[in-house]
């Protein structure tokens, strides 16, 4: 019983030594302790091993061996049945936390977390986007509901084109940013799947990696079931995908200060979660791909505080804005901001089932109205950041009021470096360096552009971020 005691202690010391905004996670299908030695020395620190209580033993050693490593080991458990008694036997066994993994009944969560609260247990449910709850102040919110990061490309093999003309690019940026903004400061991750019957190189997964990491979230890593079979048997090729996955988050990781910066862009949108803001391939995505920075202004917090900084708005809610919301924002226009808002009847309410989280034909063609009059409006303003030459790209845009220092985080999805990226920064920056997932890191030299600095990146093959100052 003493030993018990220690062990348990142990692995309850692990996942309490690592703050929950620190965990990076991974799904992992074995519980053999040889194969942490994958994850040894990377930044990799949060397995999320399935629980079985016939296999209790196994992964009772695994999660004490995963403590020894500072890797916390967390027991995810599946629809059916009570969940409070396995979530203790898991705890039990050793795991430093549970993962609700699906539809559950609703209050099951927080009956785990009462069954569990004398050992200070975390507990996460991987949701759907509707049941996130956002602004509860648990410290992880996570869903499964996202599209797979890439460039859409059509039967022929031509990239499909979006309404912002250029080639579209499937990407859960624009959801995740709205999830930050409605967090209220929770660690936001994103455990999308590969596609089905579908085998990926090593360049689709670090998408998915620099895809959530450009909003500060965190990808849940799961690789496809051939590349997972062909890891857990030792396969070369697999174990060189797992690396470059591995350097990725290690590289990130490593300046823990982008995760924190707040969005800098001039542009707000006003947006309900009810109305769109969850949604994939809505106004935030198109907005994305012009490379206009964003802010995410929920609702229920909007006062003119709120948009200090902005020079222009979107409000997408015209309709459920109260009469102080609303002189919020007129107030703001009266000290020089510009105001589009959205035409009565444009937005929408999200549907019950978020499965593929993308809009209908119907929503993309108002979508596709709105957003001629987005662009109209913000023309070639710089609102934050103007990049060129960054098609297959997209870009976040990093800044605290004071507009010093700022980051540009830049995710290539193609398969090919992208070459000869101008930045042009609004305002006056002095210094330039950029970070390269290589561990190159080199000065580059600013010069005057219009609104402000331009910056020349002479090729970026994966991510690339861009520190001005």
């Amino acid at each position: 019983m003493r030993s018990f005691c220690i062990l348990f202690l142990a692995a309850s010391a692990c996942c309490a030594s690592i703050p929950p905004s620190d965990l990076v996670p991974a799904r992992w299908n074995s519980t053999d302790p040889h194969s942490l030695d994958l994850v040894s020395g990377t930044a990799v620190n949060c397995l999320l091993v399935a629980w079985k209580p016939e296999r209790a033993d196994a992964f009772s050693k695994f999660a004490a061996a995963g403590d020894g490593k500072g890797v916390a080991v967390l027991a995810v458990l599946t629809p059916g049945g009570d969940p409070v008694p396995a979530a203790r036997n898991a705890v039990n066994a050793h795991a430093a936390g549970i993962v609700l993994d699906g539809k559950f009944p609703d209050g099951s969560a927080a009956r785990v977390r009462d069954a569990l609260a004398d050992r200070k247990t975390l507990v996460i449910e991987i949701a759907s986007r509707n049941s996130m709850k956002f602004g509860s102040g648990a410290p992880v919110l996570a869903t499964d509901q996202g599209v797979w990061p890439g460039i859409q490309a059509q039967p022929e093999g031509a990239a499909h084109a979006g309404p912002s003309a250029a080639a579209w690019i499937d990407t859960n940026a624009g959801f995740l940013e709205a999830a930050n903004a409605l967090s209220g400061g929770s660690t936001i991750w994103i455990a999308v799947r590969p596609p089905e019957k579908e085998v990926f190189k090593s360049d689709r997964y670090l998408q998915a990696v620099g895809d959530a990491a450009l909003t500060g979230s965190r990808w849940v890593v799961n690789f496809d079931p051939a590349t997972q079979t062909a890891l857990d048997r030792g396969d070369a090729d697999a174990l060189k995908t797992w690396k470059s996955v591995a350097d990725l988050l290690t590289w990130f990781e490593k300046h823990p200060e982008w995760r924190r910066m707040p969005a800098g862009g001039k542009l707000a949108i006003v947006q309900d979660p009810k109305h769109g803001a969850l949604m994939t391939g809505g106004i935030l995505d198109m907005i994305a791909t012009r490379h206009t920075p964003i802010r995410i202004e929920p609702p229920d917090r909007l006062g003119a505080d709120l948009l200090t900084g902005t020079t222009m708005a979107l409000n997408t809610e015209p309709e459920s804005l109260t009469p102080e919301q609303q002189q919020a924002l007129l107030e703001w226009r009266k000290k020089g901001g510009t105001l589009l808002t959205a035409p009565n009847g444009w937005r929408d309410t999200l549907p019950a089932d978020l499965t593929d989280a993308k809009l209908t034909d119907e929503q993309l063609k108002r979508i596709d109205d709105m957003w001629k009059d987005v662009s109209n409006m913000i023309g070639r303003r710089n609102l934050g950041v103007r990049l060129f030459n960054v098609s297959s790209m997209l870009s976040s845009f990093r800044a605290p009021d004071t507009g010093h220092p700022a980051i540009v985080e830049l995710v290539n999805y193609s398969d090919y470096p992208v070459e000869s990226v101008t930045v042009q920064m609004l305002g006056k920056y002095s210094k330039a360096h950029l970070y390269l997932p290589d561990g190159t890191e080199k000065d580059l030299e600013t010069y005057a552009a219009e609104d402000g600095t331009g910056v020349d990146i002479d090729s970026i093959a994966t991510c690339a971020v861009l520190r001005v100052d």
